[in-house]
């Protein structure tokens, strides 16, 4: 016998005795070939019971009908009751006439609440006057209540055609208008009076015994909607992070090392040239850690330095990067000494190293140990930049994770965000190839519209930030920060003078709201995210 099969289904009123699905067809039958309006034929029977035997018999081509929709006039419950009982001008009139006068202030007793409105109507049709003293008289012997006219008008027929009748009892909320469906409904090219019974599945009982040859099988619909599929979405912070991270590794930059949250303020800002009196250093801006409290001394990394190594190798392998592969060994002692003298600068009649005056304060080898939450990525750029003065070469490098700032969150700022860091080494780079790269960096992000102006800080002379063009806000929005690294720095490293080092650093946040059209930074990361908005967002177009 056949596996699945679809035979009659009868679709009963709510009191069970009235199938619909036959009473379609034998109304259809009875018609012959004239179409029927459901509205007509069936009034009592409700529109969902209608649709849902129209739909079966459509599916098996068996009717045909079509959705016809009309604009009616319906009356409210307010409308309701005067196409009941009279308008409220007409009560007034009507008790008036029926006691012969009444007091104004006896009104609402005798007719109700409808007499407050009732009274000023009835004195505009001049229904009623005013009689002796505040008493109103009958003025008419006999009225026309139109408007309880009007009204059965739109219970009996659901119009109205007078636009501006209309207009005026919609106003005095008697009427509402809706909007009614109805069916129209014709024979299908298979209709009878049966529903035939449809096989789903062919067997191998159907094939054996040749019962497919006669079987009436329920065709495909290719136009039903499949199952609303769940597969998952990356986060758009995400989608953008493994576009940047394409671009980078593209341009043959080295991805550096970010798995340490916590680092020393000796990488965090002393490496850096940032003294130790900088506002960035406040409780208020960083985040320290109590447990522990302090980190070790500079000292090599054999892990990481191994991972460099490789990610380094592959790079020059592909491409073709020159050099010799034989690195120097640095020492972290002389470089923790010359930190120390270039933040404390001439001293003891002794100048500063490296043609500076450096900051001219007594250093805290305490305060440089001092462990935190990074602020910046730029912690890591510092420990590659050391390690480059092993071998000083041209080189590019970048990493893209998270930071942490002591900051009041608002619709552009949180206290965590993802940084964007890239490092170019080169002989005599300049700011104007700097410039030239975010150009093309930015514009391979989409974003066309940036510019740049000339900003501080305590690591890169000259420095720029950069700007994007928000239209959502309609603003420029700052989404990120450059220069070149001051010569204190990177010959404190050990680096020969005219190899010059570039760095920026931008946000993954700011571009992604750009891109997406966000206002506020909280609607792309925390707990007032949209699931919606991460699943229908499943990539990100970089070209538009």
């Amino acid at each position: 016998m056949p596996g699945g099969q679809r035979g009659p289904v009868p679709v009963p009123l709510q009191d069970g005795h009235t199938d619909v699905t036959q009473l379609l067809l034998d109304t259809l039958d009875r018609k012959g070939a004239e179409p029927i309006v459901t509205s007509t034929e069936f009034p009592s029977i409700p529109r969902a019971e209608i649709k849902a035997a129209l739909d079966r018999l459509a599916s098996r081509s068996m009717v045909q009908y079509t959705t016809k929709d009309t604009e009616i006039v319906l009356l409210t419950s307010e409308g309701q009751e005067i196409c009941d009982g009279g308008s409220h001008e007409w009560k007034v009139w009507h008790a008036v006439k029926e006691k012969g006068s009444i007091e104004m202030k006896e009104l609402v007793a005798i007719v109700g609440q409808s007499a407050k409105v009732g009274q000023g109507t009835a004195m505009k049709n001049k229904w009623v006057k005013k009689g002796e003293g505040s008493a109103l008289v009958a003025a008419e012997n006999e009225v026309e209540d139109t408007t309880r006219t009007h009204l059965r008008h739109v219970q009996d027929t659901q119009t109205l055609p007078d636009s501006k009748m209309l207009s005026e009892y919609k106003k005095r909320k008697l009427v509402t208008p809706s909007k009614a469906i109805d069916y129209v409904v014709e024979k299908g090219p298979k209709f009878q009076l049966e529903i035939p019974v449809e096989v789903t599945d062919l067997t191998a009982e159907m094939l054996a015994v040749g019962s497919w040859e006669t079987a009436t099988f329920k065709p495909y619909n290719f136009d039903a909607l499949g199952g609303q599929q769940s597969p998952g979405a990356l986060h758009p912070l995400l989608q953008m992070r493994s576009e940047l991270r394409d671009i980078f590794l593209r341009d043959g930059f080295v991805e550096m090392p970010t798995t340490r949250f916590a680092e020393s303020g000796f990488w965090n800002f002393d490496a850096l040239f940032v003294p130790q009196q900088h506002p960035a250093r406040d409780i208020q801006d960083t985040f320290y850690l109590s447990d522990p409290a302090t980190a070790d001394m500079p000292r090599p990394d054999p892990e990481t330095e191994a991972m460099m190594d490789k990610m380094e190798a592959r790079t020059d392998t592909r491409f073709g990067t020159t050099g010799s592969r034989e690195p120097r060994k640095v020492s972290y002692d002389e470089y923790w000494k010359s930190i120390l003298r270039i933040h404390e600068g001439t001293k003891d009649g002794k100048e500063a190293p490296f043609g500076s005056i450096g900051y001219r304060y007594p250093w805290s080898a305490d305060e440089c140990l001092k462990l935190c939450l990074r602020t910046h990525t730029t912690a890591t750029s510092s420990w590659v930049m050391h390690r480059l003065a092993s071998r000083p070469r041209p080189a590019k490098y970048f990493s893209i994770d998270r930071v942490f700032r002591n900051e009041s969150v608002d619709a552009t700022h949180l206290a965590e965000f993802h940084q964007v860091e890239g490092v170019i080494a080169d002989w005599d780079f300049s700011l104007p190839d700097g410039m030239g790269f975010l150009e093309d960096f930015f514009g391979q992000l989409g974003l066309g519209e940036i510019k740049f102006k000339p900003a501080y800080n305590p690591y890169t002379e000259p420095s720029m930030e950069v700007f994007g063009y928000h239209k959502g806000l309609g603003r420029w929005v700052e989404i990120g920060n450059s220069g070149i690294f001051r010569p204190e720095m990177l010959q404190a490293m050990g680096l020969p003078k005219n190899l010059q080092i570039f760095g920026f650093g931008l946000s993954v946040e700011r571009p992604t709201m750009i891109k997406y059209g966000l206002k506020n930074i909280r609607d792309l990361v925390g707990h007032k995210v949209s699931l919606d908005f991460i699943e229908q967002n499943g990539a990100v177009r970089l070209d538009k």
